[in-house]
């Protein structure tokens, strides 16, 4: 698999979502020990816990929508294709951003949000608009 310093390196990568990513990630920070890699903007900010990796999105906390598992693949599209084959809700097709990233969602059967992310380029946060703390 490609690497993308615009990405955490781990393969699966939860995203939490909360109403306000800063506060958040200075509570995990205190509270748990983890530390921040990336900051985007004021709406996205990339953790490390340990050898793990978690992403905080900015977004409102419901019981049906808290999170989403982000994977690393290798093939986007034929991803994409075989999950629409076995039924798989897709919320968003396969597409290239800015980033270096190929990326679709989709739904599973029981209503879990996927975001699925192939790396097709690496790019330095900085030439998109990222903010490095420690990659």
């Amino acid at each position: 698999m490609l690497s993308n310093r615009s990405v955490p390196p781990c393969t699966v990568i939860p995203v939490l979502k909360y109403p306000d990513p800063r506060v958040a990630a200075d509570w995990l920070c205190a509270a748990f020990g983890f530390t921040v890699r990336l900051r985007i903007a004021n709406h996205r900010i990339q953790m490390r816990a340990g050898k793990g990796c978690i992403t905080i999105a900015e977004g409102n906390v419901t019981p049906n929508n808290s999170h989403i598992i982000q994977v690393r693949i290798e093939d986007a599209i034929a991803h994409c294709e075989r999950a629409r084959r076995h039924g798989a809700r897709i919320l968003t097709e396969p597409v290239d951003h800015v980033y270096g990233e190929r990326q679709y969602n989709a739904e599973d059967f029981a209503g879990h949000r996927w975001d699925f992310t192939q790396t097709i380029a690496d790019i330095a946060p900085e030439e998109w608009g990222g903010t490095p703390v420690s990659l």
